[in-house]
């Protein structure tokens, strides 16, 4: 296979996407979680996930330390372990305590939650004061620390950081779980709308000081958004005003917004496509996913587009893969703003040398730029 000559460096390819601007080849990137090694056999068993990038060739996403902290008065969070499957969040103020309880999945290495801290109408209230109660303050350790470790690996790719994730998806995956959320957005929204707003005045202060200090090439929110969790009018009703004053407010000092967003997004892409926003990264294509790269593209022609494939697509051979992607690229109109990754994590069954295939294969693909 021929590889096209390349004359950008991983971090200018991939700024240039972010940007909607022409590359010398298609960005290549998959995403490889916490899983992918431990299931890794053969030679691959001794290389941690850095070396697998290195030897599949990746562009490099990249993150650095947030340059924020929390500061609190009145209110306590701790998070314990009660044994090695089993953590317990104890959210305090006031007198009041909350509690939400994570199980440890040994074959994905991440917690899930089991139980959620809101369980009544007056655990809402009792978020809503704990929240109130935090600062944001810069955190000048962690901005040295983001700023050393980009000018020692300046050229590895492009660098990320994040400011969490927006009061209604916070609710519903974190503090609530999707069918007591929704229960509760009908029996009591002053007291969510409340804690909503307690919530989005702290992202606030993270999205104004990443404006004025952040070194990232990027910030991200991890929405997770999907129409499967909420509708695209509770979307309108929430999620957009909110988003949508954080990006401002980071665009507006000239720097980029990326959300992540991993499920299924075609019902809202009007909406999307008004968001002062640079990217949406996780762009998962059917049947996991709903929306293609030409739908992405089509319904925001600004955005550049991380993803475009998804986790059962690379659960197939390499030529299956490639003849997927090949068939969702030819149908797209020009090729600026798109980063070809696994969208979601990368299934630990596609190995390094399947991966590594289907990159020489994006690299060699011819961009109509």
């Amino acid at each position: 296979m021929t590889t096209l000559n390349e004359t950008m460096t991983s971090r200018e390819r991939l700024l240039a996407a972010l940007d909607m601007k022409t590359v010398d080849r298609l960005p290549f990137w998959p995403k490889l979680g916490g899983s992918y090694q431990p299931m890794q056999t053969g030679r691959f068993a001794e290389m941690d996930n850095p070396a697998v990038h290195r030897y599949v060739g990746s562009d490099g996403l990249n993150w650095i330390p947030r340059c924020f902290k929390v500061v609190r008065g009145n209110s306590s969070f701790e998070s314990r372990n009660a044994d090695d499957n089993t953590r317990q969040l104890i959210f305090k103020t006031n007198g009041n305590e909350l509690e939400s309880t994570l199980s440890f999945d040994p074959a994905s290495r991440s917690w899930h939650p089991m139980t959620f801290p809101v369980k009544t109408r007056e655990d809402i209230s009792i978020l809503a004061e704990y929240w109130r109660d935090i600062r944001i303050e810069p955190d000048e350790d962690a901005l040295e620390e983001a700023n050393a470790r980009i000018t020692a690996d300046r050229d590895a790719g492009i660098w990320t950081d994040g400011i969490g994730e927006s009061p209604l998806m916070y609710f519903v995956e974190h503090l609530a779980g999707i069918v007591n959320a929704h229960y509760f957005l009908v029996d009591c929204p002053d007291e969510v709308e409340d804690l909503f707003d307690a919530i989005h005045s702290e992202l606030l202060r993270k999205a104004e000081i990443v404006a004025d200090k952040s070194p990232a090439d990027g910030t991200y929110l991890t929405e997770n958004t999907s129409t499967t969790l909420i509708s695209p009018e509770q979307y309108a009703k929430y999620c957009y005003h909110h988003i949508k004053a954080y990006g401002s407010i980071i665009e507006g000092a000239g720097k980029r917004v990326i959300l992540h967003m991993c499920g299924h997004l075609k019902g809202l892409l009007d909406q999307l496509n008004e968001l002062p926003v640079h990217a949406f990264e996780a762009f998962t294509s059917p049947t996991l996913g709903n929306t293609t790269l030409l739908d992405g593209r089509s319904g925001c022609p600004n955005t550049c587009l991380i993803g475009g494939t998804n986790a059962t697509l690379w659960l197939e051979p390499a030529d299956k893969i490639i003849a997927q992607v090949e068939k969702d690229l030819d149908a797209l109109p020009h090729h600026r703003g798109i980063v070809v990754t696994s969208a979601g994590v990368m299934p630990p069954y596609a190995d390094p040398d399947r991966i590594k295939t289907v990159c020489e294969w994006v690299k060699s693909y011819p961009v109509k730029n």
